[in-house]
């Protein structure tokens, strides 16, 4: 487990990666800041309840929903195509802790791998779930539900 700062407050890294995934994220951040991001849509939302969510996690927030799993936010901008200042370079979605949610981000962790980046704020006692890469947003909502499915059964 990797540490952020140094006062019990920081955000923890939970999920492992390597140096080359380090490094291959800070190569796909610098193409992305340096590419046109041309106005074609506005983002996709959808309401889930009386919040206004990305349409592309609507299957897994209805799924966490259904399995009792509280979440706070969530972002995807999952398309180029999205208006730019929507666009969240890494689709996320927070957590409050639970026992529930821990047992969920364990299966997740095994399944995506160096996909997923998982941190701990232990100030607010809730993790952010989020794609590692820059541009594997819509395959993070899909890994999300997938995973999520898996943790029904």
């Amino acid at each position: 487990m990797a540490y952020i700062g140094k006062s019990e407050e920081s955000e923890r890294i939970v999920s492992g990666h390597g140096e080359h995934h380090w490094s291959r994220r800070e190569m796909e951040l610098v193409r992305w800041i340096a590419i046109s991001k041309p106005k074609k849509r506005p983002k996709q939302v959808v309401w889930l309840g009386n919040t206004e969510i990305d349409a592309e996690l609507l299957p897994a927030l209805s799924l966490f929903k259904r399995m009792g799993i509280a979440t706070e936010f969530s972002c995807a901008g999952v398309s180029l195509l999205d208006e730019p200042e929507e666009h969240s370079l890494y689709a996320y979605i927070t957590f409050p802790a639970s026992a529930r949610t821990e047992t969920f981000i364990q299966l997740a962790m095994k399944r995506m791998r160096h996909r997923l980046l998982v941190t701990f704020e232990p100030g607010r006692n809730r993790y952010d779930l989020s794609s590692f890469y820059i541009g594997h947003n819509r395959s993070f909502c899909l890994l999300m539900e997938s995973c999520a499915k898996a943790m029904m059964k």
